[in-house]
């Protein structure tokens, strides 16, 4: 293999400062010149990186949007808990938070406008979906309770459709009444 297409070692140090500045400007740069905008070319120059070095990183645009969004904004994280509710009613809550920052929402909405005709943006969401879903059953583990794929889907699809779909605000009070029908679906009888 080429010099040019080896991947970055993650447990260098100055690798991981380099994905973090990338990453930062990137975040920067999003609300300003929106996800089409967001080319390499751009990014390279504000990052003060090559081109080279956002491809060794990031092989393609929506695996950059991926790790912008794993990352994501410094919203406030749940903690693992032993009371179900308390836990799915506090990962809406930092759902909402993190899809209420501008540049989350632009990458969100440009992953899953490409996912139709785009294999990368297709593998970075399903990639995303299977880490969110991971990180809430890692949540759940102190209750005994883990979650399936389904019902996962079903706990936060209402507040996805609500925030991307219709474009409106999410209450507390819309929160507490999707947990309330997700625990009394077929999971809990």
């Amino acid at each position: 293999m080429s010099n040019h297409r080896r991947r970055p070692e993650l447990s260098n140090p100055r690798v991981q400062r380099t994905r973090a500045r990338v990453l930062a400007v990137a975040r920067d740069l999003l609300p300003e010149a929106g996800p089409a905008g967001l080319t390499y070319a751009l990014l390279a120059e504000r990052a003060d990186v090559t081109r080279q070095t956002l491809y060794r990183h990031w092989p393609s645009r929506a695996s950059l949007l991926s790790d912008l969004l794993l990352e994501g904004p410094d919203v406030g994280y749940p903690a693992p808990g032993t009371d179900v509710r308390t836990v799915a009613k506090e990962w809406l809550t930092s759902l909402r938070a993190g899809l209420s920052d501008r540049p989350t929402r632009a990458a969100v909405l440009a992953v899953i406008a490409q996912t139709d005709y785009d294999p990368d943006s297709a593998q970075a969401l399903a990639r995303i979906v299977e880490n969110r879903h991971a990180a809430f059953n890692t949540l759940l583990e102190p209750s005994g309770r883990q979650v399936t794929a389904d019902e996962y889907a079903l706990l936060t699809s209402p507040v996805l459709f609500r925030l991307i779909v219709e474009g409106l605000e999410v209450t507390d009070r819309f929160i507490d009444a999707v947990v309330t029908q997700w625990l009394s679906g077929p999971g809990e009888r």
